[in-house]
């Protein structure tokens, strides 16, 4: 199943104009609740005269768990929050927060009404992400020879991994995120 899991690394946007409510939608990253909210507390303070700010997110936990959540921000129950959740799931996108947000435009839509536009809302943004296929990422520490420092960012570049931390002394500690499929060989490579 991991193999046809889908993520997208930037956000995108789409709007659209229903019976005069505006909908915008965003799609962005998120490998963690936190960051989900994060991006829910920005969007949120972006729009403060918004009457409602729906949102479905699905994270890929450690173990393989994906963490699916949605809140339907005020609609009624099961108009917004799950429509924009339904798209994600059927993408098999993860590690991606959506948001529908509504300005009220003084028609009401119905309930049936209201499903459409959220989820038609959030299908237009994913429609426009790009989308990648999803990598697990791992972090892994290693203790290095200073000669060997150069050739293991250079093996991190092939695999698409990178150094994030880096302590010198007698010997370099290097903290990396690597996909978690090239771990073993970067460990073959430079255990001591």
């Amino acid at each position: 199943m991991t193999s046809s899991l889908i993520t997208v690394h930037r956000s995108f946007f789409a709007e659209d104009e229903i019976k005069k409510s505006r909908f915008i939608a965003m799609i962005a990253p998120c490998e963690t609740e936190r960051q989900a909210l994060n991006a829910l507390r920005q969007l949120a303070a972006q729009h403060p005269q918004a009457h409602h700010l729906a949102f479905a997110w699905r994270i890929r936990e450690s173990g393989g768990f994906i963490q699916e959540r949605c809140h339907d921000a005020g609609e009624p129950s099961g108009t917004a929050g799950r429509p924009i959740l339904a798209p994600l799931e059927g993408e098999n996108l993860i590690n991606v927060v959506c948001t529908v947000i509504r300005y009220f435009g003084g028609t009401k839509l119905g309930t049936g009404g209201l499903t459409r536009a959220y989820g038609g809302t959030a299908k237009q943004v994913i429609s426009l992400a790009e989308k990648h296929p999803w990598v697990e990422m791992v972090d892994l520490q290693l203790e290095l020879a200073y000669p060997q420092l150069q050739f293991l960012e250079y093996q991190l570049a092939q695999c698409q991994g990178q150094i994030i931390d880096q302590a010198f002394a007698e010997t370099v500690n290097v903290t990396m995120r690597l996909p978690a499929s090239a771990v073993s060989a970067i460990k073959a490579q430079f255990s001591r």
